[in-house]
């Protein structure tokens, strides 16, 4: 179903991705897929899948487990788990599997990745979706991510880690089925003498715990008007409280082309297989 792929950044670290689909340039651009801030390939199997096969389109799919994150090596300088580093990282993928244009979805830390990458190789981007993230990041959102990614908290075992997760994001994601919060779960988790992990290093999650409630957090709208060009979609949550509909205007009004989607019953970051979302990114990934 996937093909997997081990190579190195500039640096010499270690790095994983996934490919599905056709060779890439069998047919049309090639789909990379950036995951959030510590999460991994696994987050778009489903989407993958879908946007592979013929009913969606039948693209040539990267996934990428950024540094520190799922398959790829930790990083022993841990001031490199950073932006600007993680997007030379993307571009050292793209080279490598032989990529010279995409459509890139970038799941929040991925979107922000995107804006970065709009503004140092545009080049490189040929249609750009974010999913839930945008110029603007609403601090309670971020901050809510902070406490979460650093409580000594988890599941003991594999057998509650859906409810552990259903506990704490179920308000955000009433949609999410039984079988959702299981794939979550083997999405977020690793295996470690039976008992699920967290797949990344804490010092991730770590740099976070800087930010406090008088934190200000530079808007990225000049970064944002690079894609000006570039056709682009936006995914917002219903629940999210890191992207907000006010920030979804700003960017409709700046970008004259933008498709926004709202994921009905998601917060953040919504899962972009469920309830019509593969669809509506399969549309306008073949226009």
């Amino acid at each position: 179903m996937f093909q997997e792929h081990y190579f190195r950044a500039k640096d010499g670290l270690k790095l994983y991705a996934r490919s599905y689909g056709p060779a890439i340039g069998q047919r049309r651009s090639p789909i990379v897929c950036l995951p959030g801030l510590t999460r991994n390939s696994r987050d778009f199997h489903d989407l993958a899948v879908f946007l592979a096969s013929p009913e969606g389109g039948a693209h040539a799919i990267v996934s990428l487990d950024y540094r520190g994150r799922g398959q790829s090596a930790r990083d022993e300088d841990k001031s490199r788990y950073a932006i600007p580093v993680e997007a030379e990282d993307i571009v050292t993928a793209c080279a490598h599997f032989g990529i010279d244009k995409a459509t890139f979805i970038g799941t929040s830390r991925g979107g922000l990745i995107l804006h970065h990458l709009a503004v140092t190789t545009p080049a490189l981007v040929a249609r750009a979706i974010l999913n839930d993230i945008g110029p603007v990041i609403e601090l309670a959102g971020l901050l809510a991510i902070r406490d979460y990614l650093n409580t000594k908290d988890g599941p003991a075992s594999w057998a509650v880690a859906p409810d552990y997760l259903r506990t704490v994001h179920g308000p955000d994601f009433p949609i999410l089925t039984a079988d959702d919060w299981r794939a979550m779960a083997e999405a977020i988790y690793r295996d470690q003498n039976g008992t699920p992990i967290a797949d990344y290093d804490p010092a991730i999650a770590a740099q976070l715990l800087d930010l406090t409630g008088e934190s200000v957090l530079s808007p990225l709208w000049p970064q944002f008007d690079a894609f000006t060009n570039i056709p682009m979609m936006v995914v917002r949550g219903e629940h999210s409280r890191l992207l907000s509909e006010a920030t979804v205007q700003e960017m409709a009004r700046r970008h004259s082309g933008l498709i926004a989607v709202t994921a009905i019953g998601q917060g953040h970051a919504p899962l972009l297989h469920l309830d019509g979302l593969k669809q509506a990114i399969g549309d306008f990934v073949r226009r």
